[in-house]
């Protein structure tokens, strides 16, 4: 009896939580708690339980220590995690290898090949979380055509004209997207032994947004169509004209998307844009586009990832709800500016 004493004492004022734990499990067994009832409720494994009881009753209370301490020199010091780091920064494809992605089991023989440590699976697992390191979906990117020095003087005169736009002038990011009933898949938190399902429809089903944001306040325009092309982006253009009736001048940054540049949005405009400026983006960066990494990115991450609509309108009211979400917070944080 004295033993369980002294136990829960030392439980109850253990810095370590691993001991803590070893304790705890010494202590539910003493209850009569079976090892699945004892891991279930600490969380932790069946195998660590019954390490743990036999280690408890060879040694005592000196098998719940953390031996850990007396291992000697860690494998995966700095030098071994810098060089992971490095290795990191490459492919597979830089050292030789078919393989197009990591594996730990890869990291594992290109970093002993550099260091002369071999590691296991399970400290490379803490060196890549030392690292900060995750498993992401990789950006696909198209080559831009400008040199960087072009590029970097358009962007500058970009935010130079937000900048210094007058009290009759308004500037806003445009650009499009594909709404799809076949819903993205994305990453999700889900419990041990789990997966999530996604329905997916037997015919997929798409509708188009074409949106602005105004670069001063936030503020968001859209309309919607069965059709991604020349129409889609008029009528986004006539939206403009309505929201932004009493400014003389309207400043639309936009990529270069073909229907931006079509005869009959040239035709169009010749004859109704004349308080309309478009001002093109440098090919194929995305990035620079602002609406697309503040609205456009945030709605797939909230609204179409893993969605369970079977209705495409409803998946688009799902859309625009989204927007004018952001419209009131938008104003939320104008009002708060203006109280300032």
């Amino acid at each position: 009896m004295w033993t369980r004493r002294k136990l829960k004492t030392e439980v109850r004022w253990a810095i370590d939580a691993g001991y803590r734990i070893r304790g705890m499990i010494v202590l539910r067994a003493d209850e009569g708690w079976g090892p699945g009832r004892i891991a279930e409720a600490l969380s932790c494994s069946r195998s660590h339980v019954d390490r743990t009881l036999d280690r408890f009753e060879q040694e005592g209370l000196a098998g719940l220590v953390d031996r850990r301490e007396d291992n000697g020199t860690t494998k995966a010091d700095e030098g071994y995690i810098a060089t992971v780091r490095q290795i990191l920064r490459d492919r597979p494809r830089d050292f030789g290898y078919r393989r197009t992605t990591w594996s730990k089991r890869l990291l594992i023989e290109i970093a002993c090949h550099k260091t002369g440590v071999a590691v296991s699976k399970t400290t490379m697992g803490r060196v890549l979380k030392t690292l900060r390191a995750r498993r992401g979906r990789a950006k696909p990117l198209g080559p831009c055509p400008w040199s960087k020095a072009r590029k970097n003087k358009r962007m500058a005169l970009i935010r130079r004209l937000i900048a210094s736009l007058p009290e009759d002038q308004v500037a806003v990011w445009e650009d499009e997207a594909d709404i799809d009933l076949n819903p993205k898949i994305g990453s999700d938190w889900m419990l041990p032994g789990t997966q999530r399902q996604v329905m997916t429809p037997g015919k997929n089903v798409k509708r188009y947004f074409a949106a602005c944001m105004d670069a001063q306040t936030g503020r968001l325009s859209w309309v919607k169509s069965t059709r991604k092309n020349s129409g889609l982006f008029i009528a986004m253009l006539m939206k403009l004209l309505k929201v932004y009736a009493d400014k003389k001048v309207i400043h639309v940054i936009l990529d270069n998307f073909s229907i931006h540049t079509s005869r009959q949005t040239r035709d169009w405009l010749a004859e109704h844009g004349g308080k309309l400026r478009l001002h093109f983006l440098p090919p194929y960066c995305p990035d620079d586009n602002r609406i697309e990494r503040k609205l456009w990115r945030e709605v797939h991450a909230n609204v179409t990832i893993n969605h369970d609509r079977d209705d495409i309108e409803v998946l688009c009211d799902d859309v625009v709800r989204y927007m004018m979400v952001q419209n009131r917070l938008a104003n939320t944080v104008a009002e708060s500016r203006a109280a300032i």
